[in-house]
């Protein structure tokens, strides 16, 4: 349930039902040696002479946050490329990269690479859920007239289980992070990755850069694995002037950064992710099919008490606006054992929301076009309070779909039930908070 003011609680038993009867949501090298015979005597060509310890920078971008223009343009004036990883289910949506965006990033020698559909942690969720998030998404890329090659996990989230699913999908490689040193972490860890990387699915990288990195601390990563050689990639999500993001560094930051490595020895050079990996571009391959519209309560832990890492599995925080929420599974359930509790402080505007996993029907249930669907949740209140409601579309992605009206504040648990609209033409998921 969306909530504006300050606490709420919401128990098991969330409830999405259907106009149908009964149906409820309740990666060897090779030494060639060439002999060259005249007459009686023979010669040994020798290799041409190659710099010693060569080091490839690649530079990388999470996310599709449209702001990674503004590195892109600095990029393509010093004559330098990176590797895009993206979101297909982000592209296209308010303050995320376009179709336009992508193909201009092309065209001036990027590559555009793999990142899920709805960024999950991979980890968290079923294995049918993830190889849909990896193989799909490398689809709808391919389909919009991308080669989609190399892949980065998110939340560097990954185990043996998921770098086998990367390798069926049809990709050549996945980057991790957080295994290369930096003055922040991992100071027993490597200065640089090997090339070609002992695993190319579990290629390691230094962590994310974020607003702590300084223009010293980009060099550093750089100089450090010079000596030695190796692959240093280094991975942006926000590259703004006014973003308050942790995970932003400033145009001027990046630009001082790239020109700074556009003056390095010849031995050091900035190569994409692909011109690294190499490999062949293999055949598409689509993960599992959703599983269908269910009967009963089609709400995956509806009673919020089966917790993952603390939190309830199969749900995900959600909100926008400037406020700041907190939530906690707490033992004041009106049945069962748990529920969770939502405290909003600091409020200005937006909401704040607990839903289904915005996802490709691991946890969101499937729906159907022209349904109706009841939906419900047992809750308490400091303030009034509303469901909202999203649905998912084509590629994968959410879109915002409607609100229910808004119900009173309550200090005893009350069941909110409303029942929505026909679902939109295209729809194949709902989710509501």
């Amino acid at each position: 349930m969306k909530l504006f003011n300050r606490t709420d609680q919401v128990d098991q038993h969330r409830t999405f039902k259907g106009t149908i009867p009964g149906k409820w949501f309740t990666w060897f090298s090779t030494v060639v040696v060439v002999f060259a015979f005249t007459g009686v005597t023979a010669g040994i060509t020798a290799p041409a002479a190659q710099a010693a310890n060569p080091t490839v920078v690649t530079l990388t971008f999470d996310d599709a946050n449209a702001d990674q223009l503004n590195a892109a343009q600095t990029m393509q004036s010093l004559g330098l490329v990176g590797t895009f990883f993206t979101p297909s289910g982000f592209i296209n949506n308010p303050n995320y990269l376009t179709t336009s965006d992508m193909q201009g990033l092309v065209a001036n020698g990027n590559e555009i690479a793999g990142h899920t559909v709805t960024h999950p942690d991979l980890t968290t969720v079923t294995l049918d859920e993830a190889t849909r998030q990896i193989c799909n998404d490398r689809v709808n890329l391919t389909n919009l007239g991308f080669t989609i090659t190399d892949f980065a996990y998110p939340f560097a989230s990954e185990n043996a289980s998921l770098e086998t699913v990367v390798k069926n999908c049809g990709l050549n490689s996945a980057r991790n992070l957080g295994d290369i040193k930096t003055r922040f972490s991992c100071a027993g860890c490597p200065l640089a990755e090997t090339i070609p990387p002992a695993n190319p699915y579990n290629t390691a990288a230094p962590d994310e850069v974020d607003n702590t990195w300084t223009l010293a601390d980009l060099q550093k990563s750089v100089t450090q694995a010079e000596p030695g050689g190796g692959w240093v990639q280094l991975t942006f999500h926000h590259i703004s002037a006014t973003s308050t993001d942790p995970l932003n560094i400033t145009p001027t930051l990046f630009n001082q950064f790239a020109t700074w490595l556009k003056s390095r020895p010849a031995t050091t050079t900035v190569k994409t992710v692909a011109q690294v990996i190499g490999g062949t571009v293999k055949p598409l391959v689509s993960g599992p099919p959703a599983p269908p519209e269910g009967t009963g309560n089609l709400i995956k832990n509806p009673s919020l008490e089966t917790l993952v890492s603390g939190a309830p599995q199969c749900w995900a925080a959600a909100g926008y606006g400037t406020n700041t929420a907190a939530f906690s599974t707490v033992r004041q359930a009106h049945t069962g054992k748990v529920a969770e509790q939502l405290v909003v402080t600091n409020y200005v505007d937006g909401d704040a929301k607990l839903l289904p996993t915005l996802d490709l029907g691991g946890c969101s249930p499937t729906a159907t076009p022209g349904n109706s669907y009841s939906i419900g949740a047992w809750y308490k209140s400091t303030t009034s309070t509303q469901f909202e409601l999203y649905y998912r579309i084509g590629v994968g992605s959410w879109k915002y779909w409607t609100s229910s009206p808004w119900f009173s504040a309550a200090t005893t648990f009350q069941k909110a039930t409303w029942t929505t609209p026909p679902l939109p033409t295209g729809a194949s998921g709902i989710s509501f908070g």
